[in-house]
């Protein structure tokens, strides 16, 4: 009979490319993919792995493999989760992902809740950029995942992934204290002309986005300072050096020296929790997007105070 772990070692080098990297997405050694791989080609009498100059590929008779590995491997997902929710316990592993906003701004909440609810369940969090999030969902690396795309800008999920909406998230613009739109009720996007810009690095979600929202409004961004975190961005703000958008639920505290002015038109991102749907019936997965969902509102209920 061929052994489930050794057909995910065979898989992961056939989805990655390479022992390293499918030892990277495993979390193992690279000679721990090597070694169970070795042992499959004892197992089925073929050899899988030839070398190919510094490194190996995968044999013709590999990948047949492997491409039965993956239904099999779907099938006992299925099955895991068709009997998890036979029981209806919350138990067992729950890995997730999420881009760097929602880990400091939703996981506390939802993993305070989580354990105090479920304690037999075990949840490890990675943190990750909204489409390394997608792939490792779509590739039952993660279990469940949080991302978000921007209502001007919707991002496309693959066949198979569901999806349940968190929360839509409001972004202002973050000006110095001394601009002339500092407090201000509102300000449309268009009278920002001429400003330098901070953003995020280019290649992320956020830099794009908002690359494509200035050009959209027919601004040529002018981006002097390139930071990925929030709170860093509001600092050299406050120091005079520009102009940022940022979404509410990155703001955290709000330094002296900058002024929140809120945009006209509304810029929103929507946050949402995917998961495969093979594994909808997982109860760990109902109640995580439970926990993140409750999250969500408080979040939602501190921005109608203010």
């Amino acid at each position: 009979m061929l052994d489930l772990n050794r057909l995910k070692a065979l898989h992961a080098v056939h989805v990655y490319g390479s022992v390293g990297a499918a030892a990277d997405a495993l979390m193992v050694t690279p000679s721990a993919v090597s070694q169970q791989i070795a042992k499959l080609e004892r197992e089925t009498g073929a050899r899988l792995m030839e070398r190919n100059g510094r490194g190996v590929r995968l044999t013709d008779a590999a990948g047949l493999l492997a491409e039965h590995a993956e239904r099999i491997l779907a099938l006992v997902e299925t099955a895991e989760a068709d009997f998890e929710a036979l029981r209806g316990e919350v138990v067992g592993r729950l890995h997730m992902g999420a881009f760097p906003t929602a880990v400091r701004g939703l996981m506390p909440l939802a993993l305070t809740s989580m354990r105090r609810r479920h304690p037999d369940l075990q949840v490890l969090l990675h943190e990750r950029e909204p489409e390394r999030v997608v792939r490792e969902v779509s590739r039952g690396e993660l279990d469940l995942g949080i991302v978000q795309d921007w209502m001007n800008r919707p991002m496309a999920l693959p066949d198979g992934l569901s999806k349940a909406t968190l929360l839509d998230d409001i972004a202002d613009v973050v000006v110095p204290a001394d601009h002339p739109l500092a407090g201000h009720k509102e300000a449309e996007l268009s009278s920002l002309s001429g400003e330098q810009w901070i953003s995020s690095s280019p290649g992320t979600v956020c830099h794009d986005w908002l690359v494509f929202t200035l050009r959209s409004a027919d601004l040529e961004p002018e981006i002097s300072c390139m930071a990925d975190e929030y709170p860093t961005q509001m600092a050299l703000v406050a120091a005079g050096i520009g102009c940022a958008i940022i979404p509410r639920l990155g703001r955290d505290l709000v330094p002296a020296g900058v002024s929140i002015v809120p945009l006209r038109p509304r810029q929103t991102r929507r946050i949402s929790a995917i998961w495969r749907t093979d594994a909808a019936r997982r109860p760990a997965i109902r109640a995580a997007v439970e926990a993140l969902t409750q999250a969500s509102r408080s979040h939602e209920n501190s921005w109608a105070v203010d």
